[in-house]
């Protein structure tokens, strides 16, 4: 299943695309199918998207009902391809949406789900890596069975395409929907308040992250200035939103946004499991700490030990001085 916006394909889904496309190779050549629920804002960046990674076919799902989210009509959608197709595995990514549709499908299909899901091993059976207690622990899950239903964790694959791109047939099909289906349903949606926004920091190359070293709301101007003299984006961790320094949507971390930026900055941010979750995808990671044992100092690429509000001003000089 993918998920669109109205730029084509979403990211996560390109994602989880890339890992559908290297498993098919590795179970022997199968081929990779979409399947996309409700109205497409763009069908043509759709498309653009799906041969790009070197889908076959895009399976659309036309009705009405559908327009409006509710999960068990979109795991009803998706299961009837799954059977008349004879997938041998569903694939999604671990959105919150991604995740309630395939638990759905697992159910309707009576088959195991792994979510979470880093890697797989394409032997029969199938075994996967996937991420537990926040992505501080990595777990392997046989899934014998007929079927298997995946959700590719979030940034956990690089969307790469295809080496020869496709031409996909679209294959528009009203699915069988019963009133149970219909039961519960997204009834009203409201627009984000201005600003209220996660894409610049889940898209951005560079991210400058700030923790409770930043010392408090007002601590944040050479970070900012840091981030924009980087061209990146500002992420934070949960102590720093807790405590009302700076809003929810620049939350990295298992209950904020998952990143993978090219560098990470960590900025007086000890760590805990719950960011790394978030952050861990970042190609390089370079800690800013007072704390040389520091979680996230540890496991970062490179560290600098000292106060944020010394390093930080230093780098920026340098900084500006090399632009000129």
């Amino acid at each position: 299943m993918i998920e669109t916006d109205s730029q084509g394909v979403t990211l996560t889904s390109r994602e989880s695309l890339t890992f559908a496309r290297t498993l098919g190779e590795q179970l022997g050549g199968h081929e990779v199918e979409a399947v996309a629920i409700g109205p497409l804002a763009d069908q043509p960046a759709v498309l653009a998207h799906l041969a790009e990674q070197g889908v076959t076919i895009l399976h659309h799902a036309e009705d009405d009902r559908l327009n409006a989210y509710g999960a068990a009509a979109w795991a009803a959608a998706l299961t009837d391809v799954a059977s008349s197709t004879s997938a041998r595995v569903v694939i999604g990514s671990g959105t919150p949406r991604g995740m309630d549709v395939l638990a759905h499908v697992a159910t309707r299909l009576d088959c195991l789900m792994a979510a979470n899901v880093i890697a797989v091993d394409g032997t029969e059976p199938l075994t996967v890596s996937r991420q537990v207690m926040g992505g501080g622990v990595f777990e392997q899950m046989r899934l014998a069975g007929q079927v298997a239903v995946i959700a590719v964790a979030g940034h956990a694959v690089e969307a790469v395409p295809a080496a020869q791109p496709s031409t996909p047939r679209v294959d528009t099909y009203a699915p069988t929907l019963t009133d149970a289906d219909l039961l519960t349903r997204v009834v009203r949606t409201e627009k984000k308040e201005a600003g209220d926004d996660t894409s610049a920091l889940t898209r951005a190359k560079v991210v400058v992250g700030a923790g409770r070293g930043a010392g408090g709301a007002d601590g944040f101007t050479d970070l900012l200035e840091l981030t924009d003299l980087l061209g990146g984006a500002l992420g934070v961790s949960r102590v720093v939103t807790s405590l009302g320094w700076r809003p929810h949507h620049e939350q990295v971390g298992q209950t904020g946004s998952r990143i993978s930026p090219d560098l990470y900055v960590a900025c007086g941010i000890s760590g805990a499991i719950q960011h790394w979750a978030g952050c861990q995808s970042a190609k390089t990671i370079l800690a800013i700490n007072t704390d040389a044992d520091a979680p996230m100092v540890t496991k970062a690429h490179y560290a600098v030990i000292g106060d944020l509000h010394e390093i930080v001003p230093a780098i920026n000089e340098e900084l500006r001085r090399r632009l000129g």
